[in-house]
């Protein structure tokens, strides 16, 4: 039997992203976000939600324009820093040691040493309550060549990307290989 856990914004996994923005005197910021994803498949579009009172909502909401950037496994302890730290009062990719890239084709920056960063003009900005959701179209993709598999695209076992469980505030990496999406299901399938 279920049990009612009431109204809550829950959902499990979330993705672990970057969202790379400048502010208003064109500095390099980051923060991670845990709402967001995929939102639109033609145009390609990424949305993310932000509380209204960081630094970086208010950046992107200026610029028009934001990354997503994916860290690996290796990069939690960067990722969860900059999630708990204000880039109104540092400079995040200083203290950790990151290098922003000036992305070509939105006004934003991206993360070197992550292995694939979206970049996103604004298409989009729907104020929630407490947050906004920034809709952007995805203008660019760029990965490493390292993680990318034989047709070109990122390959998840090389990227090495992982979660975060919002009902106990945990990270965890991705687990095994299950069966081909849009096969598995099929009356047919075998695998």
């Amino acid at each position: 039997m279920k049990k009612s856990l009431g109204p809550r914004a829950l959902i499990q996994p979330n993705p672990v992203l970057i969202v790379g923005s400048y502010d208003q005197n064109e500095r390099p910021n980051i923060m991670t976000v845990a709402w967001g994803g995929i939102c639109c498949g033609k145009p390609p579009c990424a949305a993310v939600s932000l509380r209204q009172a960081t630094y970086t909502c208010g950046s992107i909401q200026f610029n028009k324009a934001f990354t997503i950037n994916i860290p690996s496994t290796s990069f939690v302890k960067e990722a969860d820093y900059v999630g708990i730290y204000s880039g109104k009062n540092e400079d995040k990719f200083d203290v950790l040691g990151l290098t922003p890239i000036k992305s070509e084709v939105v006004n934003a920056p991206y993360i070197k040493e992550f292995p694939v960063a979206l970049e996103c003009a604004v298409l989009k900005v729907v104020e929630l309550g407490l947050h906004t959701q920034f809709i952007g179209e995805i203008k660019d993709i760029k990965a490493d060549e390292q993680i990318l598999d034989q047709n070109g695209l990122p390959d998840i076992a090389k990227l090495q990307p992982f979660i975060y469980n919002s009902a106990n505030r945990d990270y965890y990496a991705l687990g095994d290989w299950l069966g081909k999406a849009y096969k598995i299901g099929r009356k047919d399938s075998t695998a």
